[in-house]
């Protein structure tokens, strides 16, 4: 009898620790949203919002990955979110994964938040391919870095894709020209329970899963409409 209670003891234990534990997705959905908030938090170390407001979309990626030793990679997980038609309020999130190699002489490893505004419809365009590489179709620039900078961001203004960076608490802009940005169907089917693609999610009315709204009404509240 002692042993069935304590195998019994055992079981819910284990049933407990599946259903407790996290899911990865909705994790890097609250992770890509405390990026944000963080970074537009931060008086003069943010985000330009005159940039923001007249993005497309935006792309996070929370703790993309580097590791090197001579040859260098980058790999990671986020999402991007997109405008509605009308330019009022944002889109569900799709997923996607960044991936990229560099060449020169490194050693060590870090982890980088991430960053992007798509700046036009070509840049849309290419973004929401099922594969991009970035620079490509588009020209991918270094953001700038200051919450009220217009007068400096008119020169940032023809480019396809801005890019930022953030690790070990500095922010500032990074050029990750040749990365790779594809989609992430399976990331998508978790979030959505079907693989579907992010140009599908992005430019209709999904419902927005339960993990991204603390996100949609932190882009809402610094952005809420498309500014031209």
């Amino acid at each position: 009898m002692r042993t069935a209670t304590r195998l019994l003891a055992v079981f819910w234990l284990l049933t407990l620790s599946v259903f407790s534990k996290p899911n990865p997705v909705a994790q890097r959905l609250a992770d890509a949203t405390d990026i944000f908030t963080e970074i537009m938090n931060a008086p003069d170390r943010s985000i330009p919002v005159d940039l923001l407001n007249r993005a497309y979309c935006i792309i996070l990626v929370p703790a993309l990955k580097s590791a090197a030793f001579i040859v260098g990679g980058k790999y990671g997980k986020g999402f991007i979110l997109c405008r509605r038609a009308n330019g009022v309020g944002w889109s569900a999130p799709g997923a996607i994964r960044i991936e990229g190699g560099s060449f020169g002489f490194q050693i060590g490893g870090s982890a980088t938040d991430v960053v992007m505004l798509v700046m036009n419809q070509q840049g849309v365009n290419a973004v929401l391919s099922s594969q991009y590489t970035l620079g490509g179709q588009a020209e991918v620039a270094a953001g700038p870095v200051g919450r009220s900078s217009s007068a400096q961001t008119s020169g940032w203004m023809n480019a396809g894709i801005l890019s930022w960076s953030r690790a070990r608490g500095i922010f500032a802009g990074v050029s990750l020209q040749g990365s790779t940005l594809r989609q992430d169907l399976d990331d998508n089917q978790a979030l959505y329970g079907k693989k579907l693609d992010n140009k599908t999610i992005v430019t209709s009315r999904l419902r927005a899963p339960r993990a991204a709204r603390k996100l949609l009404a932190e882009l809402n509240r610094y952005s809420p409409r498309l500014k031209k």
